[in-house]
């Protein structure tokens, strides 16, 4: 008999024949074939042949185990024989995850977040040098090989693994978070205020304090989600605040104007006199000079509020302070004199930058524009429509949003902004819904989770790529792409099952403040699936542009006829999501994906597989989900016109973006004449992207006109201005 056993990690220790034992009673209990007597009987068959056939004194691990599946496959226990193999391979399985997620650790450790390490740089949002950024990743790396090791189906985690698929937010899986959510402040600050947790914050009586709890809000509803917040009616949301200020300012103003004129006037301001109510004022015979003085207070007071807004949401932090919160916000259509002054002066914060002049990351500002409010000359926003455009030509945002489009103008009602369409971070749509309750409407509503499938893997294989074939198999293609589009579907029920059965108390603030739709109506203890329900369940699809490629060998830029083979596919692929919605109930929808770190992922695994091919795996990246890659010369008009019919069918979120060379801010009729083109052709989502300066000495990011920088008035002899490309979707790494 053996003393002694070699482990796997090389340690020799007692060997214990008991051990044995129980691995096959446990195998036996599990199938119901034998109890522990068998299992005794079993082992000793084992320990018998293992001395026969095992010249070491010290025989390994690995070893014994083969003996105890040799001798269960001889046995009439065919079905403990196949538990215990398949026992052996997930121990493997959860062995191989642990030393490589060591690996990692590694790497989060010891490598730096400049160097080609996809790890460090999965998350462009969060600094990975930094002692909280490891420590996020250090958790986000460990919870991922938990949920393919332990929660997820073994087919799916080997999908992802493989690159057939990309679970997004992987790292959250296992926490029951969903996506995002387009929260509405009204829910939140006109019916008493709301608990972040540490505390209650009563209704706000301010535009300093409706900005600086809109802050508040979105960094802590980001604390409950693993992806971006957006406010869809900021300037709508914003406006109570700047009427409550007037309203101060103006008793303010009085009490002065009574002190130093020697009067006692004595007025009321009533609840119902806003900012901008300048005939009712005169009427109730307020002093001219006290409703001028007001209107210069609230003004000042709104720009402050705006700016300390963006300050802000470039400086604070979220999720254990590694990271700055993923936001988004939606203005541009409220008339009202308030609403109006929230958009100009969110508009003059986001012109100015921050402290040393730098172009805001955060918020995405987004310019909701919309026929009869601010497109046309006559309409009452114009003005901030052309605003809105010299301040995208110097900062690259706003982008611009077209409630327009017809599949976006279906929804809108006058006079109700939860029927404007608004969009979060890079391209996320959340607005139709199988719901009636919740059908076209923007606010409280999010997606619950996306994965990718890799179009252009199923183009390689079944087209002309590789050369296998004359002419592409589009019957194969087809075949495979639905499984494909099954096995994603499958996969966001699984995960769809995990949240639903997650509970109020572990969402305080997006459920307990009643921040989603219709969680007004939970208790603490009660489940969320009555509610999630009313978001989005999207599978994304990357590289339409290479599958074309791979399938005919030109893509939809280029070629008549691969336009509309590139029409074909993402058509197939919405019809199948509306299938999955009207089966499974849910809102299954169609996500156009942006490039981030999933592009080039996919691109680095196909490339091992199938080698360097020509317009499809030969660069670091595939392109951005429908677009036409930005490599290939073509006018903007052209590609407006060859993107826009994807925006249509892509619900669950797109957007074009126009690259323009040289300072825009130079030639507005030029970029004015861009944004039109995408309203009339019909983009949903529009980006407009430029070269910006960096000033190498102060750090000023922006357009520098001239030789001298407007912040430090650096001469550019000293040292040279570097021109920088401004981050986009089509190069960004980051996952969330």
């Amino acid at each position: 008999m053996f003393k002694k056993i070699k482990k796997r990690d090389g340690k020799i220790v007692n060997f214990n024949p008991e051990k044995i034992v129980a691995a096959i009673e446990k195998a036996g209990l599990k199938t119901e074939e034998f109890k522990a007597d068998r299992a005794k009987a079993l082992a000793e068959k084992v320990l018998a042949r293992a001395e026969e056939k095992i010249t070491k004194r010290t025989p390994s691990v690995e070893q014994i185990q083969d003996i105890v599946e040799e001798v269960l496959l001889e046995s009439s226990f065919k079905k403990t024989a196949r538990e215990y193999i398949q026992y052996r391979q997930e121990r493997s399985r959860i062995r191989e995850a642990k030393s490589d997620l060591m690996n990692i650790y590694r790497t989060i450790s010891h490598a730096d977040a400049s160097e080609d390490s996809d790890v460090k740089r999965s998350n462009a949002n969060v600094d990975g040098n930094s002692a909280m950024g490891k420590m996020l990743q250090f958790g986000a790396e460990g919870s991922k090989v938990f949920t393919k090791t332990l929660l997820l189906p073994a087919e799916m985690a080997a999908a992802h693994d493989n690159g057939d698929i990309h679970i997004h937010d992987l790292d959250f899986y296992a926490t029951g978070t969903l996506t995002c959510c387009q929260s509405d402040p009204f829910v939140l600050f006109e019916n008493g205020g709301f608990n972040t947790g540490h505390g209650h914050l009563r209704t706000p009586n301010s535009i300093s304090s409706y900005g600086a709890l809109a802050a508040i809000l979105l960094q802590a509803n980001q604390n409950e989600q693993h992806g971006g917040q957006s406010i869809p009616n900021f300037d709508y949301a914003m406006a109570p605040g700047v009427n409550k200020s007037f309203r101060k300012a103006l008793k303010k103003n009085l009490e002065k104007y009574n002190k130093f004129a020697g009067k006692k006037i004595e007025l009321t301001v009533q609840e119902d006199i806003n900012f901008g109510d300048d005939e009712k004022l005169k009427k109730a015979k307020w002093p001219k000079e006290v409703i001028e003085a007001s209107n210069e207070d609230v003004d000042r007071e709104t720009l402050q509020a705006m700016e300390g807004f963006v300050h802000n949401l470039n400086t604070m932090h979220s999720r254990a302070g590694a990271q700055v919160p993923f936001t988004s916000i939606n203005f541009g259509t409220d008339t009202t004199p308030a609403g109006r002054l929230v958009s100009h002066h969110l508009l003059t914060a986001t012109e100015n930058g921050l402290g040393k002049g730098e172009t805001p990351i955060f918020p995405i500002s987004i310019f909701k524009v919309k026929s009869g409010v601010n497109y046309e000359p006559d309409d009452p926003n114009y003005d901030l429509f052309k605003r809105s455009m010299e301040v995208s030509a110097k900062r690259l945002f706003p982008n611009f949003c077209f409630i327009d489009a017809p599949y976006n103008l279906k929804y809108y009602k006058k006079g109700d902004y939860r029927t404007e369409i608004a969009t979060m971070g890079c391209r996320t749509r959340v607005f139709a819904s199988i719901f009636p309750e919740s059908d076209g409407i923007v606010t409280g509503r999010g997606n619950l989770s996306f994965t990718t499938v890799n179009l252009v893997r199923v183009g390689i294989k079944h087209g002309i790529a590789l050369k296998e074939r004359k002419e592409a198999d589009w019957d194969g293609f087809y075949d495979e792409l639905d499984a494909k589009m099954d096995l994603a579907k499958d996969e966001l029920l699984e995960r769809f099952e995990f949240q639903a059965n997650q509970h109020v108390r572990n969402f305080p603030f997006l459920m307990g403040q009643g921040n989603w739709f219709g969680s007004e109506k939970l208790g603490p203890n009660d489940t969320l699936r009555d509610v999630i329900k009313h978001g989005t369940l999207s599978i994304g699809f990357i590289g339409l542009a290479e599958t074309l490629v791979a399938m005919v060998g030109k893509h939809h830029g280029e070629d008549e006829d691969a336009r509309e083979l590139g029409l074909d596919i993402i058509t197939h692929m919405r019809e199948k999501c509306d299938e999955y919605s009207k089966k499974y109930k849910l809102n299954f929808s169609l996500l156009g994906t942006p490039a981030e770190g999933i592009a080039g992922r996919f691109t680095k695994i196909d490339r091992r597989e199938y080698g360097k091919i020509a317009g499809v795996t030969d660069r670091e990246f595939y392109t951005n989900s429908f677009h036409v890659p930005v490599y290939y010369p073509i006018s903007a008009f052209s590609k407006i016109e060859i993107e826009a019919p994807y925006h249509n069918l892509c619900n669950a979120g797109h957007i074009t973006y126009i690259e323009l060379d040289g300072d825009p801010s130079k030639n507005l009729a030029a970029f004015e004449s861009v944004i039109r083109k995408m309203h009339d052709a019909g983009i949903g989502y529009g980006s407009v992207n430029h070269p910006v300066d960096r000033d190498p000495v102060c750090g000023f990011a922006g357009i520098i006109t001239g030789d001298r920088c407007p912040h430090c008035g650096r001469l550019e002899g000293d040292t040279a201005f570097e021109k920088v490309v401004a981050p986009t979707c089509e190069s960004c790494t980051g996952d969330k």
